[in-house]
């Protein structure tokens, strides 16, 4: 059963029934949305790749929860209009979850190398907001981190005194014109 928040999760450690919690990236996570626009885009950047098995989302009462569900994996800087035209990894209708019961099975092939996820959600359970309180995420993480290529050196025409010669490196070769 997934955390039901009685608690602070950064006391308490939520990863042993949701086992990617310590991979995420909080000082990087973002939330947008729109004052009185039950709409919902929440932005997960994780520390290293994990392959996501089930999501699970804690919503709030009085029909502020949210009903559905869209997923897009590897995608930065998705907007509103974005998540509403783009075609989703994964959608799920969702039920009321208050107490952290439920959670959705992935298509696991789909969910595998995931260095960041954007959950869309488009509409509640009729409330004018989305409360979420808590997302959980089963699986496991690979260890391997994605990071950006700082300097890339491309040669049109190779520079021969940026090169050993192989005589200087012990080869055949000893000199280069």
């Amino acid at each position: 059963m997934a955390c039901l928040h009685e608690h602070s999760c950064e006391e308490h450690d939520c990863s042993t029934n949701w086992s990617l919690y310590q991979h995420i990236d909080i000082s990087k996570e973002h939330l947008e949305s729109n004052e009185g626009d039950p709409e919902l885009l929440v932005f997960i950047p994780f520390t290293s790749d994990v392959k996501i098995k089930s999501i699970s989302i804690v919503g709030g009462a009085y029909g502020t929860s949210p009903s559905k569900m869209r997923v897009f994996i590897n995608r930065e800087g998705i907007d509103f209009s974005d998540a509403q035209s783009m075609q989703a990894v994964q959608e799920w209708d969702l039920v009321e979850n208050m107490h952290g019961v439920l959670e959705y099975q992935t298509r696991y092939s789909k969910f595998q190398s995931v260095a960041n996820i954007t959950l869309h959600f488009p509409e509640s359970f009729g409330g004018d907001i989305t409360e979420i309180h808590y997302i959980g995420f089963k699986g496991e993480a690979t260890q391997l981190k994605r990071d950006a290529v700082a300097n890339i050196v491309y040669e049109l025409l190779p520079n021969p005194s940026d090169h050993k010669t192989r005589a200087e490196s012990g080869g055949g070769l000893s000199h280069i014109e």
